[in-house]
């Protein structure tokens, strides 16, 4: 049978609805399902840092997020104890300004921006498997009429994998996984209100840290994270065990005794991973080829790069410039140079470990230096890559420029 479609992108949340976008406003056909109905929730760490937030802006939708009444983020400090580094990311395409969108509203822009570029959008549609002949996906078959249980079977050029680290699709393609590690931290998070905070807040503390950031109508969303061998412990009772954390902080806690508590606690943990992003006629975008920590909080960043990055090696495919498998092996490559400095950066932070004594004396160095807290906060930003700043002549230029309180 003939491919109705050129792709079918299955998952209409950070990285589908881009890719689906995307690949629409260059003249393919374009079919996105997703189970959930729109606008809906998802657990999420909200941050769009500022390479994110310069995406959604050559895209024409920061404005609708902004409209949400969601405050930008301008700044970040992370509280070490002893200090506190604080910053403003170096500019990503200009931007330098990040923003924390609950996701029923983030979410539903997107799927409306996918709308008006032409894609075919299904919602409450489950997918129970790609359908596969000769080694080869060609379609998707599920239940696209409401729950009836009648099923549906839709064929395309490309099936795009956009839903989630639970992905329907990686396993039934049998996407080999690299780089993997196990849970590292478990979070619960909530939201606040009178709770003002100055940025993006992280604080640091051994064996425990958080995050604060304010979201949409005055409301600031706050994470507490402990090591994945105490969540047995932080489960018993999440609301004190979450309470208590913070008055490590004494001065934060202080704030958040004045600040009223407004929805349930969230919690999650996630297994780190790489996947090989494509194979014949499927591809994987977003969390469902590859996933990290979250205390970085770089998930819908990193969902709207590989969103470009998939959707460009897709139209270089599918319009016969490249290809199909040289295209794609560029995006796999583009992608893994672009975040294996950050996904080890990140797995060691979210270890909880205190800072060996090298790193101790880099950040004192860093603290009071304005140009190197400006980097520093551009880390977790995602406007600086850690291979630059951890470079040795970067460190050595820090070093040597160090107050004299560094020590």
């Amino acid at each position: 049978m003939a491919a109705q479609y050129d792709v079918i992108v299955v998952g209409a949340r950070c990285a589908g609805a881009p890719t689906a976008r995307l690949l629409a406003r260059q003249g393919y056909r374009v079919l996105m399902v997703d189970r959930a109905s729109f606008p809906s929730d998802t657990i999420s760490t909200h941050m769009i840092h500022p390479p994110g937030a310069a995406r959604l802006q050559r895209w024409g939708v920061l404005d609708e997020v902004a409209a949400t009444n969601c405050p930008p983020v301008e700044g970040y400090s992370m509280d070490f104890g002893p200090f506190t580094i604080r910053g403003r990311p170096r500019p990503y395409d200009g931007m330098t300004t990040g923003y924390a969108p609950r996701r029923y509203l983030l979410d539903k822009i997107l799927v409306d921006a996918a709308d008006r570029a032409g894609v075919e959008i299904r919602e409450g549609f489950s997918v129970s498997a790609p359908i596969v002949e000769d080694g080869v996906v060609v379609g998707i078959r599920g239940d696209g009429h409401g729950g009836d249980g009648a099923e549906v079977i839709e064929r395309a050029r490309v099936v795009v994998g956009a839903d989630g680290r639970n992905s329907h699709v990686a396993p039934v393609v049998e996407a080999l996984e690299y780089h993997q590690k196990p849970p590292l931290q478990w979070s619960y998070y909530t939201y606040w209100s009178n709770l003002p905070v100055d940025g993006m807040e992280i604080v640091d503390r051994p064996n425990r840290g958080w995050a604060a950031v304010p979201t949409n109508d005055g409301l600031t969303m706050l994470v507490v994270g402990w090591p994945i061998a105490e969540a047995a412990e932080y489960k018993s009772d999440v609301e004190a065990n979450y309470l208590r954390t913070l008055d490590l902080a004494p001065d934060f806690a202080e704030r958040v005794r004045g600040a009223t508590r407004e929805e349930q606690f969230f919690g999650a943990s996630v297994r780190s991973y790489f996947r090989t992003p494509f194979g014949p006629g499927w591809a994987l975008v977003g969390d469902a080829g590859y996933n990290k920590d979250p205390i970085t909080a770089q998930g819908i960043t990193d969902a709207f790069r590989d969103a470009e990055l998939c959707a460009s090696a897709l139209d270089a495919a599918l319009s016969g410039a490249l290809p199909y498998d040289e295209a794609m092996a560029c995006y796999q490559q583009e992608r893994d140079a672009g975040v294996l400095p950050i996904f080890e950066f990140t797995s060691q932070l979210a270890t909880f470990e205190p800072a060996p004594a090298q790193m101790q004396h880099l950040l004192a160095a860093v603290y009071g230096n304005q140009d190197a807290m400006d980097d520093f906060v551009s880390l977790t930003a995602g406007t600086l890559s850690p291979a630059e700043f951890f470079a040795p002549e970067n460190i050595r230029r820090i070093m040597a420029s160090a107050p004299a309180h560094s020590g």
